[in-house]
């Protein structure tokens, strides 16, 4: 059995943030050909399923790094989550280092989730991280903890270097960047590359090829399982050079382009 698994911002998404036709018609034949496609994302499910088309296609959703798995009737296969105790000693380090908070729960995004800053300058940001009360998220009624966004400004990204840095100390996590300003931080158990072979196991089958496409640090360990890798051209250079291939720009289609050019799937 063949696997494509496909990150959702910068690589299935252009820059509007829509999928293609082209796209959705080489998705469409996948699915004709027997071949499992993946929707492999950092986004929560609530923010997968508001974009347009994404129902239509009616693929499995890995959410959050591989925090959360979900059937395409939307039902819930898997979930992995941060512990209180480690939520609250990594909370603690990333208030040391000034940077902003985003926090992923099964009652929502604290003060928001990432697609929630789209379209607001830093000022505004910066004042939803300053109202923010973390300490009370602890004690909501069965909150779950899913994820972590440590964020800082654009003009300031070499401060997710300090962030990283930071986080090594725990060994019940999992870090990496979708966006150059961000840190994301979930359980160690939650990877895009595990979430794969977790699919696998639920579903009671192996994957005798797999080929994976994204454009962020995210997508690392989805690349490592991988029998081929794509990035995109879009993609910063250090994730390019962890791929094995290189594809056309989310902008041009580079999901289509690599699927039916390069691996002639469809």
């Amino acid at each position: 059995m063949k696997c494509v698994s496909l990150d959702l911002d910068g690589t299935l998404l252009d820059d509007q943030h829509q999928i293609s036709e082209n796209n959705k018609k080489v998705i469409q034949q996948l699915k004709e050909n027997n071949v499992d496609v993946i929707l492999n994302t950092g986004r929560q499910y609530a923010d997968v399923i508001k974009v347009n088309g994404v129902k239509e296609l009616e693929l499995p959703i890995i959410c959050l790094n591989g925090s959360m798995m979900y059937h395409p009737s939307g039902e819930l296969l898997y979930e992995t989550k941060i512990s209180m105790e480690v939520y609250q000693s990594v909370l603690t380090e990333l208030q040391k280092l000034n940077v902003g908070i985003l926090v992923y729960t099964n009652q929502g995004g604290f003060p928001c989730t990432l697609p929630g800053l789209k379209g607001k300058s830093w000022d505004e940001i910066q004042a939803l991280f300053d109202n923010q009360d973390y300490d009370m998220i602890a004690h909501l009624k069965d909150v779950k903890i899913y994820k972590l966004i440590a964020v800082v400004a654009e003009t300031e990204m070499d401060r997710i270097k300090d962030v990283k840095n930071q986080l090594k100390q725990f060994d019940t996590i999992s870090f990496s960047s979708s966006f150059p300003n961000n840190c994301e931080i979930t359980s160690s158990e939650a990877q895009k590359g595990k979430a794969i072979r977790r699919y696998e196991n639920l579903k009671k089958v192996v994957f005798d090829e797999i080929y994976s496409f994204g454009d962020g640090g995210n997508d690392v360990t989805q690349f490592e399982v991988s029998t081929r890798s794509f990035a995109m051209e879009n993609a910063p250079d250090e994730i390019k050079r962890k791929a094995s291939d290189l594809t056309k720009s989310n902008n041009d289609d580079g999901v289509a382009y690599a699927i039916k050019e390069i691996l002639k799937l469809v």
